[in-house]
């Protein structure tokens, strides 16, 4: 199986997002596009400078109760999701958290047929096994895409959530890693273990512990010498 990556980018500007966008895609499979990061008044705008990319697109919208930067309200939020799934990206990514509390948000997307990656942070530490594996299950309720990412403070941590994909018996795409420095290898070791893709960013990290683009690339051209 060959090792996709999924460029994360988080810039303050729709003309900077579109400029990293196409330097990403030519060297990557997909980018994620970090649209908290913009100001509500500019996403449509954005989604329309990258329209023809959007295919290859995740387009998320993270609020900073989940350790984003979106900052306005919950209901303005769910209406920006709505409009980004009329753009048809490749996936929106959706908190397991919104999913749940949110059931008219679910219908409308699911008769939109919008492509949902439920997922599901943990900034501060590693759930036990059983907590893992219960959240997984409610997640894959919602969508047959499932990101779940933790802090991992030792390398039982990574283990633990990477164990997860030996319990992914009905074909989920699941996306399964941790954060940090003692995560860093499980964002290597989740592609071999049935990871559709594994995040990085086009230089400075976005995210604890995340490699970028080109340390990536070197990483995955080493391998394939052996």
């Amino acid at each position: 199986m060959t090792t996709k990556v999924c460029v994360t980018i988080a810039a303050s500007s729709p003309a900077k997002i579109s400029s990293e966008l196409k330097r990403a895609l030519v060297k990557s499979d997909y980018a994620e596009l970090r649209l908290d990061f913009l100001k509500p008044s500019q996403i449509p705008f954005c989604l329309n400078l990258v329209r023809r990319h959007l295919s290859r697109c995740v387009c998320t919208l993270r609020p900073t109760t989940e350790g984003g930067k979106f900052s306005g309200s919950e209901k303005e939020r769910v209406s920006i999701l709505k409009l980004i799934s009329e753009f048809d990206p490749y996936l929106v990514d959706v908190e397991y958290n919104t999913l749940k509390k949110n059931k008219e948000l679910e219908k409308y997307l699911k008769s939109a047929k919008t492509r949902i990656l439920v997922s599901w942070h943990d900034f501060t530490k590693t759930p036990n096994e059983q907590t893992l594996r219960t959240m997984f299950k409610k997640m894959s309720r919602f969508s047959n895409n499932v990101k779940i990412v933790t802090t991992a403070k030792n390398i039982s941590d990574m283990i633990r959530v990477l164990s997860l994909y030996r319990y992914n018996s009905r074909n989920v795409n699941l996306i399964s890693f941790a954060m940090g420095d003692y995560g860093r290898m499980s964002r290597i070791l989740c592609t071999k273990l049935g990871s559709p893709y594994t995040y990085v960013s086009l230089g400075k990290p976005i995210a604890p512990g995340q490699f970028s683009l080109k340390e990536m690339k070197h990483i995955l051209s080493l391998e394939n010498k052996n």
